[in-house]
């Protein structure tokens, strides 16, 4: 790790796209893949949950028919060139962290950042399935980069070219205005009140409000539900400090105890040297991932939303950790890294194997498996579409979200409604149920619900097919598929021949 020769460094990003490009060929979408693809398919300016650059950066391989592992070829491209850019920051950073400038130590810098991300298990999620975090990864790297060759030596097109990489993380996720407010208070901290009266500030501004202004026409003709959606999706319940306890836990065995290492030696280093532009630039960290951590105690953050924060840690953790082998810390690191090393295995080994080896849906721990989520659906979503056709209805129902967007994805273009009371892209996409129609209802031994018979449901659902799931000689899970005749009907009692 002193001299990496470049080799070593071809060799890790070798290994990290050999194992995306294998578990994209090898599992079926996860509910939020799914759901992207869709907003390709259903190309629109925004849409119910989410800014529309996932779904357009997919369009030209969704339009054409593209199998899902040539549409996952997106989030590994994006993981490469943010495992490229995240070392380029590396390398650069001792232009403003004292200590940081042997060349030496700044290679191996350079070579640690790409061993955070390797070693990183969430990242391998983000680089296998697109989400609006895997482009704001990317973004945020980018960012900051252009921040800190701006709080050096600001110019025109570096300005044009933030508000360019503001716009388009505006397009891709809500969350995008964390980095912003970073960026804001790093140049105002290193320029000062005058920059206000700088063109360069504003044309960045117009230039980024240009670009997200497809949001905000969507939005203004579906009378402002995403930003009313996104407010209570965050504020979450009751806040319990049980809650905020797990995520950082998880949050731990996500990114690794190496990066969180590595972060807090960086941290120390920086405040011990005062490097105040270096400290602040760790805004593009801290503010994101302590906003995420505070929203948890609600129930209202996800592992997956801190990516981009921890990707900006990276070049400040490699740097450090760099100074901290040079330093002869050989035996700790390595143990870290050890850790991490097994995580990832552990990870990857369940993810192939569906769950733990030998171990069934029919027992205890198979009942509820997450493994399983990843396998099956395009088989699912196939069948139910020819009992669609077969049966001569016109749509498939099923109980949750989470259940719709695979089964829509797989059984396109056959109508998917879902039978909840709750307001999602689904009602935008497909309406609600028509009164009197038939459908194929489909449910999973994963996610088990009650048939939906009854008053306001359908007259009556029987049984007409069972889909098992099967793994290395086990079944992981099983679908069943049942022909549910007259949604809206009231059922009569006939007991007394009234309705209920």
């Amino acid at each position: 790790m002193t001299t990496p020769p470049p080799w070593r460094l071809w060799g890790l990003l070798g290994v990290g796209l050999l194992i995306h490009a294998s578990f994209g060929w090898l599992l079926t979408l996860s509910v939020d893949e799914a759901h992207y693809m869709l907003y390709a398919y259903k190309l629109d300016w925004s849409y119910f949950d989410h800014p529309p650059m996932v779904g357009w950066i997919q369009w030209p391989l969704v339009i054409i028919g593209a199998p899902d592992a040539v549409i996952r070829l997106i989030p590994q491209l994006l993981w490469l060139l943010s495992c490229l850019l995240a070392r380029q920051l590396a390398l650069n950073l001792y232009q403003v962290v004292p200590g940081w400038s042997k060349a030496a130590q700044r290679e191996a810098a350079g070579l640690w950042a790409v061993a955070l991300i390797l070693l990183a298990p969430l990242m391998h999620v983000l680089a296998v399935g697109l989400l609006p975090d895997t482009l704001l990864m990317l973004l945020t790297l980018s960012l900051l980069w252009v921040t800190l060759k701006l709080a050096q030596t600001p110019h025109l097109l570096l300005w044009v070219t933030l508000g360019a990489l503001l716009g388009l993380a505006g397009l891709s996720k809500y969350t995008a205005v964390l980095p912003a407010l970073a960026i804001i208070l790093i140049l105002l901290a290193r320029h000062g009140p005058r920059l206000l009266f700088t063109p360069g500030p504003w044309l960045a501004l117009l230039l980024a409000c240009l670009l997200v202004l497809p949001v905000f026409y969507w939005n203004a003709k579906h009378a402002w539900i995403s930003f009313a959606y996104q407010l209570n999706h965050g504020a979450g319940g009751v806040w319990q400090f049980r809650r905020f306890a797990a995520f950082l836990g998880i949050q731990l065995v996500a990114y690794g105890p190496l990066l969180v290492l590595g972060g807090f030696l960086a941290t120390r280093h920086i405040v011990q040297r005062k490097a105040v532009l270096a400290g602040s630039l760790l805004l593009f960290f801290f503010i994101p991932f302590l906003v995420t951590a505070y929203l948890s105690g609600g129930g209202g953050s996800l592992p997956h939303w801190t990516g981009p924060a921890w990707l900006a840690l990276v070049p400040f953790a490699a740097n450090a950790l760099a100074q901290y082998w040079f330093e002869a810390h050989h035996a700790l690191i390595k143990a870290f890294i050890r850790t991490q090393a097994v995580i990832c295995l552990l990870a990857f080994g369940l993810l192939f194997f569906v769950g733990i080896p030998g171990i069934g849906q029919e027992h205890a721990l198979g009942k509820k498996n997450p493994f399983a989520d990843l396998w099956g659906w395009d088989l699912a979503g196939g069948k139910a579409r020819m009992w669609a056709e077969k049966l001569n209805t016109d749509s498939i129902s099923v109980k949750n979200w989470t259940l719709a967007s695979r089964m829509t994805w797989y059984s396109r273009p056959t109508k998917v409604f879902v039978l909840d009371e709750r307001f999602d892209q689904f009602d935008l996409w497909f309406g609600d149920i028509p009164a009197g129609s038939d459908s194929i209802f489909v449910n999973w031994s994963q996610m088990r619900f009650d048939l939906p018979t009854g008053p306001g449901g359908f007259e009556a659902c029987s049984l007409i097919d069972q889909l098992d799931i099967t793994r290395l000689g086990r079944t992981v899970s099983h679908f069943s598929f049942y022909h549910c005749r007259n949604w809206g009907a009231t059922v009569v009692s006939r007991a007394s021949g009234k309705t209920p």
